[in-house]
């Protein structure tokens, strides 16, 4: 797993093996 910058509004891709695994669009940022 890579760390990347995120922000709202950002559409991205979950990739493993070269294969798209899962999409989306971040909608909110959650601190912890």
């Amino acid at each position: 797993i890579q760390p990347i910058a995120m922000d709202q509004g950002l559409r991205f891709a979950v990739r493993e093996g070269g294969r798209t695994v899962g999409a989306g669009v971040v909608t909110e940022i959650l601190d912890n």
